[in-house]
């Protein structure tokens, strides 16, 4: 099969919240699903109606080696985590960009009034030489997706 430089690669990808770009090493959470809740009828023992009620996405989860205290990103989770509800939380817009090998935009996650619940780092063990991580979870309250239409119609 030949090498297609069109097609996305999951490695290669930006991430951005107000005009801010940062690098991470990995990014997961990106999914939503239907819930649904279960009706009984009665005198109608074959099955159960199951209606749709509310879309829900798990946080979205940001892994990067540990960067120099003064980055935006870490100061945005120390205002929003450390204040508690003293003062109001700053949700942002973030922009998760999937490109190809030749650095073209394919798909855009964005992430709709996103918030840090969570920072967490690694473990630190001194019998083993890996890069500490530092580990962001962000809420949000829903996201869209778009792509590079050039790409919709090489892949249809």
């Amino acid at each position: 099969m030949a090498e297609n430089s069109n097609y996305p690669v999951s490695f290669y990808f930006t991430l951005s919240f107000s005009g801010v770009d940062a690098a991470f090493k990995e990014v997961s959470g990106i999914s939503k699903e239907l819930s649904t809740e279960e009706i009984v009828s009665g005198g109608e023992n074959r099955f159960k109606y199951r209606l749709p009620t509310v879309s829900n996405s798990p946080n979205l989860v940001l892994k990067r080696a540990i960067v120099p205290v003064g980055s935006a990103l870490v100061n945005w989770c120390a205002n929003c985590i450390d204040q508690g509800l003293a003062n109001p939380i700053q949700p942002h817009n973030v922009i998760l960009r999937l490109l190809n090998a030749n650095g073209v935009v394919c798909m855009q996650w964005t992430f709709n009034n996103a918030y840090p619940v969570k920072y967490a780092v690694s473990d630190l063990n001194s019998q083993e030489s890996n890069i500490a991580i530092e580990s962001i979870e962000l809420a949000y309250t829903y996201f869209n997706i778009s792509s590079n239409t050039q790409y919709d119609n090489l892949f249809n």
